[in-house]
């Protein structure tokens, strides 16, 4: 193993897939200057050249069609990257209508190997209501998408490996908060399945299912009532689909569940997986499911209501309490 950051680790993981095939290509805005604005391109460009690393004007709707079409029509293997996974609005019509929908509408001929790599998402630097954003319910609503949300640099490299390799596009959502956290990563080559979760911690009182960010605060509620109730952490990384025989087998032990998200409540992934829960796994639960979140409001810049608006631990806490009562 090797320690690296979130962002070196991610970089690796295209570097490798575009020396592995000369399809694979990297398109956003900054890509090319001065190795992106978080360091996320960094050497990639003088390693395989503008043609392959291509910094673009400031329009994503134009960006994001001329992958689709790279891909449809041309066979190639677009990384799309936005600067923030705010900026994804202004291209959802090629988002949404095309990239999602491509593969069905022309009976499943062709391919669309797409990832459409949204960076930065979430809150962690006080940027306000337009930069910290977590959209990932919108793409697991949308058919035709898969979408991952890694939380560590070794789950971020294998899992980008497989989006790469997938012919399906693929939704790669990124916390800021994980963007400079170092870990351990495996030195050779590997990957991450799409669709699998991971255990991050066993117990035997009650489920705790998150991902993001939130998996840092959910390992830490889960410590801090070490001795009152013994929790079972589970990070999904994969949102759509869900691993739901790792999440209703943890469910069939414990009895007892709480859904961890940074993102609000209303039509989310928790509601989702709670949903999901109670229809195929009903006689599991001992208790009603709990869902810990951010309050349904846009991201404040205050320093102090912004702390306030999102998901902490002490509400992990409070939630894995009352969903064990």
């Amino acid at each position: 193993m090797k320690n690296l950051t979130y962002i070196d680790a991610v970089k690796e993981a295209i570097a490798e897939e575009m020396e592995r095939d000369p399809r694979v290509y990297l398109i956003g805005e900054d890509v090319d200057i001065d190795g992106g604005v978080w360091n996320e391109s960094m050497g990639l460009l003088e390693r395989f050249g503008a043609d392959r690393v291509v910094g673009t004007p400031i329009s994503e709707s134009a960006f994001t069609g001329l992958a689709a079409g790279s891909a449809l029509a041309a066979g190639l293997r677009p990384v799309v990257e936005f600067m923030y996974g705010d900026f994804i609005h202004v291209a959802m019509d090629q988002v949404a209508d095309q990239i999602a929908k491509a593969r069905l509408m022309f009976g499943n001929q062709p391919q669309m190997p797409v990832v459409l790599r949204l960076c930065a998402c979430g809150v962690g630097t006080r940027e306000a209501a337009q930069h910290s954003q977590q959209l990932e319910a919108w793409f697991a609503h949308l058919p035709g998408f898969r979408v991952v949300m890694p939380s560590t640099p070794e789950d971020g490299k294998g899992l980008m490996k497989s989006a790469i390799r997938s012919d399906d596009p693929i939704v790669f959502l990124e916390c800021r908060q994980v963007y400079y956290e170092e870990g351990p990563v495996p030195e050779g080559e590997y990957t991450i399945e799409i669709g699998k979760s991971k255990l991050l911690r066993e117990g035997k009182d009650v489920t705790l299912l998150t991902y993001g960010y939130a998996c840092v605060k959910a390992m830490q509620a889960a410590e801090n009532l070490a001795g009152k109730l013994d929790v079972e952490v589970i990070d999904l990384r994969t949102l759509k689909p869900l691993d739901m025989e790792a999440i209703l087998s943890s469910v069939a032990k414990t009895g007892h569940v709480v859904v961890a998200q940074e993102a609000p409540g209303v039509c989310s992934i928790g509601s989702e997986v709670i949903s999901r829960i109670t229809g195929e796994g009903f006689d599991y639960l001992d208790a009603p499911p709990v869902l810990a979140c951010s309050k349904d409001v846009p991201i404040p810049f205050n320093e102090k209501l912004e702390d306030y608006t999102v998901l902490s631990v002490e509400d992990i806490e409070n939630a894995l309490i009352k969903a064990s009562i």
